[in-house]
């Protein structure tokens, strides 16, 4: 079933073909819309479930008829995205849920451009937006407080966050080839390339911005850079190391269960030999996961609010 408000929206004649989603919710039904649809999505998952039932935009382009611009939990993410929109010059429909801002966001598009319709449903809102000067809401990446380059809206935007800096300051010098599974912007990863015993990184990361950032902050030739779900991915042989601080929400759910598909990942590419090396918040419970997993499970000096885990001797499946 499509998501409802825009199920709404569709049967009461608001979407001009052809429909162009930007950023679609993951498991929404586009069959129900007037086509032809296009799809443009910056989450490699979301790409490839899309994908096969619509056409797939590199960036936010036309032909477009209409635009309808999911919001993201970040507002400067919404706010660049639906800029990006304008630039068209066809109607916006602006759609999302109360938690991620959809009262300030229909408030500011207000002050700015003529709203029509405003569908109310399921805890958030879709309205619809034509003309108004959005320019100035968008974001270009910007460098943050340790100098890397990150993008608008990304996960810690601002400066390196507390986990990957105490998993950074625990690694040792690493040999051979490193995955980092989840890279971000590549602070892990140009991290572990300090080491010249390090022969190849694979940064493996679903958000593209966040990947665009890492191909600028990890300019090492070793460096090999892969837009990919990091729980289903694979490669042609295996790893010696991988280094992780993996995710553990769904939009604003908590979900250890994305953590765990990580460290299954983990212990399916890496060597006989290879090491886990992975910083978590200390409430999320890994340890009995690890440990099937792995046949050595080693916890490190971790502080207050994250747990280090060293791994080692991945179980393979009989």
């Amino acid at each position: 079933m499509l998501y409802d408000r825009l199920s709404r929206a569709a049967d009461e004649g608001l979407l001009t073909p052809p429909v162009l989603l930007v950023c679609p919710p993951d498991g929404a039904d586009v069959s129900e819309l007037p086509g032809p649809v296009a799809v443009y999505h910056e989450s490699q998952p979301e790409h490839d479930r899309f994908a096969r039932v619509a056409e797939m935009r590199d960036s936010i382009e036309g032909p477009a008829g209409c635009v309808v611009v999911s919001l993201p939990r970040a507002r400067e993410a919404g706010r660049d995205l639906v800029a990006r929109a304008a630039e068209l010059g066809v109607p916006i429909l602006i759609d999302g849920q109360k938690t991620d801002g959809i009262d300030s966001m229909l408030k500011a598009v207000r002050a700015r451009g003529q709203v029509g319709a405003v569908l109310s449903k399921a805890h958030g809102k879709l309205f619809m937006v034509e003309g108004g000067d959005f320019a100035d809401w968008k974001a270009a990446p910007r460098e943050n407080a340790d100098g890397f380059l990150t993008p608008p809206g990304g996960f810690s935007a601002d400066g390196l966050d507390a986990g990957s800096r105490l998993l950074i300051e625990a690694l040792p010098p690493l040999s051979g080839h490193v995955a980092d599974l989840g890279a971000g912007w590549g602070a892990l990863s140009a991290a572990v390339l300090r080491s010249e015993a390090v022969t190849i990184c694979d940064l493996v990361e679903a958000d593209r911005p966040s990947l665009d950032c890492a191909r600028v902050n990890v300019p090492d030739p070793r460096a090999r850079f892969h837009w990919a779900d990091a729980t289903a991915w694979t490669l042609g042989g295996s790893v010696d190391h991988v280094v992780t601080n993996p995710p553990f929400h769904k939009g604003r759910a908590g979900d250890p269960g994305i953590g765990r598909a990580f460290l299954t990942t983990a212990a399916r590419i890496l060597a006989p030999r290879g090491t886990l090396w992975m910083v978590a918040n200390r409430h999320l419970p890994y340890e009995s996961h690890l440990e099937t997993l792995f046949g050595e499970v080693a916890e490190l000096p971790g502080s207050s609010a994250f747990k280090l885990f060293r791994t080692a001797r991945p179980r393979r499946p009989r």
